[in-house]
């Protein structure tokens, strides 16, 4: 099929069938359409869209963005995982404020030196905030074009990748940019899924190679297996004699940059040695039952331990006074960066 046929039949099922009343599809500007993107980003549409309104809500501008604090940021993001998306996304705003005067540049290569802007969220925004002529390649378009043309092998490989990038600029065409972009996105998101795709409806598939010989699962090529090691630790749940949490915030770069959590050890044998560590005293804990929690290269197991502070108003002074540990009263929280699993421990106390 010739770019121009293909433009086309895309172009016309999006007319019919594609999605307009998306939050991020309203009053479109460089902001929304970056913060959405960023979002999306191995997420969900029906995941993102009540963080996208909260979010925006909060931060109705780039500027309110950068004016922010990273606590508040990565609060908004707590639940959405990959948080380093989050402080990139504070980052970028900082540097469009305070040195691009609240103007977002037009073109990819400009975008991509902002943190956190890869070429495909570049291609993204210039095409349907500026109109420009850029190719792009998420998930959902890699999946596509895969199986359209019937490319092999994993897309994380730079051959394959190389490969999918030249078919997406091939296709890409100059007039109704935006319409297109969103085209690619919605059709890998409805009709081209991973797992059911529903190939009869397709615009395309009269002339997808995948289809035609009857493997559209087989495309894209899945990233080779390997064994995702597991590691161990425990949350430490000091509470004290008001019912409040003790948290630590996590250095700014690494697992859970700058996000607060329960005092750690790597195991139950350890917790008198993390208490000492602490200066604090307890009355006595609780081991509850082990969990799971899994990232994308590894899998985290934790028990969450259930201490009690003895009456102790220096350990507790010494808490208030830092910097880097908070004393986090659930019944009436404050606005910070919860990893998942930290959350879920909280909200379960907060509940009884």
């Amino acid at each position: 099929m010739k770019p121009p046929a293909f433009q086309k039949a895309i172009l016309n099922w999006f007319d019919q069938y594609g999605r307009k009343e998306l939050p991020w599809q309203q009053n479109i500007d460089a902001y929304s359409v970056w913060v959405s993107e960023i979002m999306l980003q191995q997420t969900q549409v029906s995941t993102v869209i009540p963080y996208y309104l909260r979010f925006m809500d909060s931060f109705p501008t780039v500027q309110d963005l950068a004016a922010a604090t990273t606590d508040d940021v990565l609060h908004h993001w707590t639940g959405l995982g990959y948080y380093a998306r989050a402080r990139n996304l504070h980052k970028t705003a900082q540097q469009v404020s305070n040195g691009l005067d609240g103007e977002f540049p037009s073109s990819v290569d400009a975008l991509c030196e902002l943190p956190g802007i890869g070429r495909s969220t570049a291609g993204a925004i210039s095409a349907i905030v500026f109109k420009q002529q850029a190719p792009i390649l998420d998930g959902n378009v890699k999946r596509v074009l895969a199986r359209f043309c019937a490319i092999d092998g994993w897309p994380g490989t730079m051959d394959v990748v190389t490969k999918l990038w030249s078919v997406a600029e091939t296709y890409t065409p100059k007039s109704r940019i935006a319409d297109y972009t969103q085209a690619m996105m919605d059709l890998g998101a409805t009709l081209c899924t991973r797992s059911s795709p529903d190939c009869p409806s397709c615009p395309i598939s009269s002339q997808c190679i995948a289809y035609k010989n009857g493997n559209p699962q087989d495309y894209p090529g899945k990233k080779p297996k390997k064994v995702i090691p597991v590691r161990d630790t425990c949350f430490l749940m000091v509470t004290n004699q008001q019912g409040h949490w003790l948290l630590e915030q996590n250095p700014p770069v690494g697992l859970w940059g700058g996000l607060w959590v329960f005092p750690q050890c790597d195991s139950t044998e350890v917790i008198e040695d993390t208490l000492l560590r602490l200066g604090a005293k307890h009355q006595g804990c609780t081991i509850l039952d082990r969990k799971r929690h899994t990232f994308s290269h590894f899998h985290l197991d934790y028990h969450a331990v259930h201490i009690i502070l003895a009456d102790d108003s220096h350990f507790e002074n010494q808490v208030r006074e830092s910097a880097n540990q908070v004393w986090y009263n659930p019944q009436k929280p404050i606005s910070l960066g919860l990893p998942a699993p930290i959350k879920a421990l909280l909200d379960s106390v907060a509940s009884k």
